[in-house]
């Protein structure tokens, strides 16, 4: 076996464990969400943990496909066409990451949490 060919199938075990962790991650949010509603009957808190759930699971999964992506473009053959391409999916990916990042937890991921003395 080649480099090369060591190379694409760690980068497609990468991709499918970030798909993996996508859908393996709604499917568990989803179970999560049915569940806090049979038990609370209240709608805003198990929507808002059901957003969180979500929100993790597609961060997992980015992280994996990005890294998957790296992989390949810098191992197999890195060319400046590919590397801006793969700059641009990391910067998509932190813009979402930061976004999400926020919308979980209402603060930005350098910002402190913020303790009542």
């Amino acid at each position: 076996m080649e480099f090369s060919e060591v190379v694409e199938t760690a980068g497609k075990v990468l991709d499918g464990a970030g798909v993996v962790a996508i859908v393996l991650g709604a499917l568990i949010a989803t179970v999560r969400f049915g569940r806090e509603l049979r038990a609370r009957a209240e709608f805003d808190p198990a929507y808002r943990s059901y957003r969180q759930g979500l929100g993790r699971a597609i961060l997992l999964g980015l992280e994996f496909l990005v890294a998957g992506d790296i992989i390949r473009t810098v191992a197999i053959a890195p060319s400046f066409t590919s590397v801006g391409v793969l700059a641009l999916i990391v910067l998509v990916r932190t813009f979402l990451s930061y976004s999400m990042q926020l919308e979980l937890t209402g603060r930005w991921p350098w910002q402190t949490v913020k303790t009542s003395s």
